[in-house]
């Protein structure tokens, strides 16, 4: 799909589907069709395949060819299927308009244009547009790393709560769910660092930029940097409830083996009684006592209770 924009005073406003894109400052590819490629490759812009997007190598994800940005970072997002994923996102900045292309679906390309009149930059010209849209994605990272820090703090009050404490499935459950928050960490770090590489390219080559575009830059680096601070300490978090987690899973597995070998420690006498007075030997003077089942029997209750209180008075149970 495409999706044109233009600014009319200090807002965008989506152009019609059957508007020319010439007529655009800002076009948005969501998972582009070979007829809308076709399209901006006769206004000049080469839209780059999904496999170039996924390049590894910094050098493919950030250069200038021909007057032309091509800036490719890796944001959080919806896939197709509303599944939470992380992919590359390119931004190709160039004199006359900036084309995104994406194929997932992260959340700032929807509020931005509702938004863009609020951005620091305004959305005037291209770089404008990008910068708004740099910051739109900040911000976004900051309200993921937020609802991270409050997922935590729940599980943080359900692994410290008394009665959660003997429940090894739930403790399991909140393992699992911290285990996703650590993944949602993953992403935004992710997505910060490419970002701020993406800001440190446009700040050494700031041609597409107007002079003012300096200190924004400067101001979205900060933000990162203190997003950066955020996202390690949650990270701490999540080490030191994953830990407490598992010591409590490991206590609680503990105190089960430990119980179930004091039962079969106190039962021990109990069945050496029972095996003497097994055997088959032909002479055994207690098989003709008148007392000799009750006497047996009497062994092993004592036996087992002599166990009992022995652990009872080392405090072992």
């Amino acid at each position: 799909m495409m999706y044109a924009y233009r600014p009319e005073g200090a807002r965008l406003v989506r152009l019609p589907h059957d508007a020319p894109p010439a007529d655009a400052r800002w076009i948005d590819l969501y998972r582009p069709m070979p007829v809308q490629v076709e399209a901006l490759r006769a206004l000049g812009v080469e839209v780059p395949t999904l496999a170039d997007m996924e390049e590894i190598e910094i050098s493919n994800r950030l250069y200038r060819e021909d007057g032309v940005d091509y800036l490719t970072v890796v944001l959080p997002g919806a896939n197709v299927d509303g599944e939470q994923v992380s992919g590359p996102v390119t931004f190709i900045l160039g004199p006359d308009r900036l084309v995104t292309v994406r194929h997932h679906n992260p959340r700032p390309f929807e509020t931005y244009p509702q938004r863009a009149d609020k951005a620091t930059t305004g959305c005037d010209q291209p770089g404008d547009i990008l910068l708004g849209l740099f910051e739109e994605i900040i911000g976004r990272q900051a309200d993921l790393l937020e609802a991270v820090g409050t997922a935590l703090d729940q599980i943080g009050r359900r692994v410290y709560h008394e009665d959660a404490r003997t429940d090894i499935a739930a403790l399991r459950d909140l393992l699992r769910s911290t285990g996703l928050e650590n993944e949602r960490i993953g992403r935004v770090r992710l997505g910060l660092l490419t970002v701020e590489r993406a800001l440190g390219f446009l700040d050494q080559t700031p041609q597409g930029l107007p002079k003012k575009s300096t200190s924004a830059i400067k101001a979205l680096r900060r933000d990162i940097g203190a997003l950066s601070v955020h996202a390690d300490f949650l990270g701490t978090r999540v080490e030191m409830v994953s830990d407490v987690t598992l010591g409590i899973i490991n206590i609680g597995q503990s105190q089960t083996t430990k119980t179930v070998s004091v039962v079969a420690v106190i039962f021990m006498p109990p069945t050496l009684v029972a095996s003497v007075y097994g055997m088959n030997f032909r002479v055994m003077p207690e098989l003709d006592w008148t007392w000799g089942y009750p006497v047996a029997v009497g062994l092993m209750v004592a036996s087992a209770v002599g166990a009992w209180a022995f652990f009872r008075w080392r405090r072992w149970l």
